[in-house]
């Protein structure tokens, strides 16, 4: 069939990929190019651990101080809350111990694959360099103070991920540059992290390109149906690309889309930033979890990335990089003698929903549409297990995992916040 993959990020990029191997013809449209958008300035974690939810137990309580932190990891402009609040609602509901049980379980299951997932794509285009399976060290300054995580950590264990705690002679040993700053660690050897999310992503689209994949750049606007059957993409340069199929990977642009398919899901922007320290003058030798500073620090091909931190504004707002520069401010404070004399900053727009599942499956009303996007943090990870199983859905296969939590149903019915999420 030839398939039209909406995005060209690490989710469209290893679900075209896949559609390919399955001997499908692809066609790509993105108005950017591979790799340009959260593929390009993610923290690069491969995690089969990133098992648990934004939203966390108890996190009601936080919430109010976070928001009047312009530093902390959580921040609301304000001219965006009315519009972002019943989005709030939901992630908090969702944060419940039984909700948050439910949807680790899910995401375990569609983590654990990982490295499973992206062997192929990786061998199939020459890609296996850029990818790492050294582990990631969660690091604190006390085991007192770990102990305030210690129910996620102790139910990440109890889905089967790998974690050993590390005292603070090993910590050190590990990672010298570390000397001083934590007493105490949990090593997951299972995670491992790309040198270069940017490079991954352009190589396994340069490998469909080549093996007769094309991409168009342009925005979709619509589709045409017919007998209940897409027939048509509609392009904003008033063409059409006659189609067998869509799969809908677009990232945070992809809420518009679905609903024209029929599917309303509260999809929100989280915009994440990152700091690269090119100058950079540490050796480590794993990506590391500041889980106080929830910060990840990975030692990156182009240097030292500090990522994270969540601001809801929307779209269309210029950066606020002083997101980045408390980043930074963090850094310095683990390692006091990092060189910071060149970097970059950035930030980019996570596709997320309020119970941090993301939506993977055919569109209910459309038979040849289906959906994968709101992968939220977690977007790297789970790009090629996304894929193979929309490629699975595609020619008919049974899914590897259990599809129903991410099925794109799931916000349909008489839900009291369904009509605060259309847009």
């Amino acid at each position: 069939m030839h398939i039209c993959v909406i995005g060209t990020g690490i989710i469209g990029t290893c679900t075209g990929a896949y559609l390919q191997r399955d001997g499908h013809r692809v066609t790509f449209v993105d108005p950017y190019e591979p790799g340009d958008a959260c593929s390009f300035g993610n923290a690069g974690s491969l995690s089969p651990s990133a098992c648990l939810p934004v939203g966390m137990p108890g996190m009601w309580r936080k919430v109010p101080h976070w928001l009047m932190d312009p530093s902390g990891p959580l921040t609301v402009r304000w001219p965006y809350l009315p519009h972002v609040a019943p989005w709030l609602v939901r992630l908090l509901y969702h944060s419940s111990r039984k909700e948050v049980e439910r949807i680790a379980t899910a995401l375990r299951a569609l983590l654990t694959p990982i490295f499973e997932s992206y062997a192929p794509l990786l061998e199939w285009a020459h890609a296996q360099e850029l990818v790492r399976h050294d582990g990631c060290l969660y690091v604190y300054s006390s085991r007192e103070i770990a102990s305030q995580w210690q129910w996620g950590m102790d139910l990440r264990r109890r889905l089967g991920v790998e974690m050993r705690d590390v005292n603070r002679d090993e910590l050190e040993s590990l990672e010298p540059d570390l000397k001083g700053r934590f007493r105490f660690g949990i090593l997951a050897p299972q995670n491992g992290a790309t040198t270069d999310p940017s490079k991954l992503v352009k190589t396994l689209n340069a490998k469909c390109i080549a093996n007769g994949a094309t991409h168009i750049r342009q925005r979709v606007t619509g589709f045409k149906k017919k007998d209940g059957l897409l027939q048509n993409v509609m392009l904003d340069n008033g063409e059409t690309l006659p189609v067998d199929g869509v799969v809908v990977a677009g990232g945070a642009w992809s809420g518009n889309l679905a609903h024209i398919l029929g599917v309303t899901v509260p999809l929100e922007t989280q915009r994440g930033y990152h700091v690269t320290i090119n100058s950079s003058n540490l050796t480590l030798s794993h990506t590391i979890m500041a889980v106080e500073h929830n910060m990840m620090v990975n030692p990156m091909a182009m240097g030292l990335r500090l990522a994270g931190t969540v601001e809801l504004a929307g779209l269309k707002p210029p950066p606020n990089y002083s997101r980045a520069d408390a980043l930074l401010a963090r850094g310095i404070e683990m390692f006091p003698h990092l060189d910071t004399s060149r970097l970059t900053k950035w930030m980019g727009h996570r596709p997320c929903l309020p119970d941090s599942l993301p939506v993977i499956g055919r569109a209910p009303t459309v038979e040849n549409a289906w959906l994968a996007f709101g992968h939220g943090h977690i977007g790297m990870c789970a790009g090629a297990p996304t894929g193979r199983e929309i490629a699975g859905l595609v020619a008919g296969r049974a899914p590897s995992i259990d599809l129903t939590p991410f099925s794109p149903s799931r916000w349909s019915g008489p839900q009291s916040f369904q009509r605060l999420y259309r847009r």
